[in-house]
């Protein structure tokens, strides 16, 4: 995306996000203690379903998160992934690639939930799959009560700095938006991580806080390209944005 969309060069390449990926990497297996798990907010390659050179970047994208060392990597769909208006074909597709585009998992007492936004954004083509996404979600959602914490993964935020904003590109309509913050709120959700933005933003409904975080690629504010620490204490959930070269060695659990 930098090359392609930022300096919009005739034949881009992506060796700038290779790189700049290789340093993250590499700051992440020198922390101490070791992330329980590091987490892609969607957007997995630049190149959507269709483009030649999509190939080429999932090798190297699983060639350069294959170097983590001993931490589990978690991928979440993005619109680059399956599509704008995403098709069953470019569903089923990811989901060979990459795995479910939607799931749950437990680590630590704190019930962490993955979902596919695109089905939010347009689902025109895949009423199926959101259906069947939607149920699967009210259906952890009755049951939340007994984890210390619970947190949500998307790509597209509900929203980027208010839950009342206008509908914009970097958003969820609005009507939708309402009623899924409060169905998160009301089943104890402490925090909503997304990317899309590329940008940091976010902000709160309710109880529910809403964090966008930037990319270790593309730019398209002035956080630098970096990633976010997260960490879930006993009665909180606490987090920070580090550009690369700010990234901590050790990380105090406090």
């Amino acid at each position: 995306m930098i090359e392609n969309y930022l300096e919009k060069k005739e034949n881009p390449t992506w060796d700038k996000e290779i790189e700049l990926t290789k340093r993250v990497v590499h700051a992440v297996n020198q922390m101490s203690p070791k992330p329980k798990f590091f987490v892609v907010c969607g957007d997995l390659v630049d190149a959507f379903p269709g483009n030649k050179l999509r190939k080429d970047q999932i090798q190297d994208f699983i060639k350069v998160f294959s170097e983590l060392e001993d931490i589990p990597l978690i991928c979440v769909c993005g619109n680059h992934d399956v599509g704008n208006i995403p098709t069953i074909e470019t569903i089923d597709d990811y989901r060979q690639k990459f795995g479910d585009d939607f799931f749950v998992f437990f680590v630590g007492g704190v019930m962490f939930i993955a979902i596919n936004s695109q089905y939010y954004a347009d689902s025109s083509k895949v009423a199926a799959y959101a259906k069947e996404q939607q149920e699967w979600l009210d259906n952890l959602l009755s049951r939340t009560t007994s984890y210390r914490h619970v947190v949500v993964f998307q790509h597209i935020p509900w929203f980027l700095d208010t839950p009342e904003e206008q509908d914009n590109y970097f958003n969820i309509e609005k009507k939708l938006r309402e009623q899924m913050l409060e169905k998160f709120h009301k089943a104890g959700v402490k925090a909503i991580f997304c990317g899309h933005y590329h940008r940091n933003a976010g902000g709160r409904y309710k109880n529910t806080e809403v964090v966008v975080t930037s990319a270790i690629g593309a730019q398209l504010g002035n956080d630098g390209s970096g990633v976010r620490i997260v960490k879930m204490l006993t009665d909180s959930i606490q987090h920070q944005y580090y550009a690369i070269d700010q990234l901590p060695v050790h990380v105090k659990l406090e």
